[in-house]
């Protein structure tokens, strides 16, 4: 595979894993974790999810699957260039 491939890869997995971790902080946190020992346990109960929180889910779920697909991908473009003593 040409090296070109796996530049992209290498852009792809860093723009991803900066929005991966944008994503995850952006979830509201369920309680009894650090975020409640420093106050930030107070916090307005809202009965079921919101739109919003649903969409956050999948956006995260699917820049978590980009991400997962690029390190499979950049891990088999390893193997083959190693094999083929590129």
């Amino acid at each position: 595979m040409p090296i070109w491939f796996a530049y992209t890869l290498v852009v792809l997995l860093i723009i991803t894993s900066v929005l991966l971790t944008m994503l995850i902080l952006l979830h509201r946190g369920k309680g009894g974790g650090l975020s409640s020992m420093f106050g930030g346990g107070v916090s307005s109960s809202l009965a079921g999810s919101s739109v919003a929180e649903k969409n956050l889910d999948r956006y995260t779920v699917l820049v978590g699957i980009v991400w997962f697909a690029c390190i499979v991908g950049l891990g088999l473009w390893l193997k083959l260039a190693t094999a083929s003593g590129v």
